[in-house]
């Protein structure tokens, strides 16, 4: 069965003897249109990759809906798009927030673990210190030793480290002068001369300033 259908093709004018023309191909409803051999290669072979092709038809309000359709088409293309931005957008802000969240809980947790070491040396402290004095008298009995050097070990795997040696200079940070001593060299001026406690840090925390002696050069001149 064949319709008296006939597609419209414009075709640009360099393509067919360099005038612009409308052909009118009948349409055979087989299931497919297609065009004749001959004609398509004709036009094909002389157009252009860049050349438009406009087909023609005899149904405007079916042209209408197609183009209605396509409009909306875009319309949710267009949508989807956003939304799927939208969704990108509110992506990339959780993985920031839950970056940030790892690294103050790391913070938080590096902050609690030297908070600890810090109330430990501090209740350990005053021992160790008793024990340092009675070293230094010669009072101490062998079974104390023994545990003074358990506690230096302890102090050791926490991170403590001793603050205050005779001839650094004196920092305010680090160091309480409790007194003056009189130094005959401009290099020994505000040195330490005498370390009266011990003090103690972990890391950059200062647990125990050092109670020391500083020493004063006297230029007479």
């Amino acid at each position: 069965m064949t319709s008296n259908k006939r597609l419209c093709i414009d075709v640009p004018a360099h393509a067919v003897n360099n005038r612009r023309r409308q052909f009118e191909v009948p349409l055979v409803t087989v299931g497919l249109f297609f065009l004749t051999t001959e004609l398509f290669s004709g036009i094909v072979g002389g157009m252009d990759e860049h050349d438009d092709v406009q087909i023609e038809s005899e149904d405007p309000e079916a042209d209408e809906q197609a183009d209605a359709k396509v409009k909306k088409l875009r319309s949710e293309l267009e949508a989807a798009r956003k939304e799927k931005q939208e969704y990108m957008d509110g992506w990339q802000r959780a993985k920031a927030d839950y970056v940030n969240l790892l690294k103050r809980i790391e913070s938080d947790i590096k902050a609690s673990e030297a908070k600890g070491k810090i109330k430990a040396v501090e209740t350990l402290l005053p021992a160790f210190d008793a024990l340092e004095r009675a070293k230094e008298h010669g009072e101490v009995p062998a079974g104390f030793l023994a545990i003074a050097k358990q506690l230096e070990g302890a102090f050791s795997s926490l991170g403590l480290e001793e603050v205050g040696k005779v001839g650094e200079t004196f920092d305010p940070m680090y160091h309480e002068a409790l007194g003056q001593d009189v130094v005959d060299s401009a290099e020994a001026d505000d040195t330490l001369t005498a370390i009266l406690e011990k003090g103690w840090k972990i890391a950059d925390v200062v647990i125990r300033a050092a109670k020391v002696r500083v020493g004063h050069f006297a230029n007479e001149k």
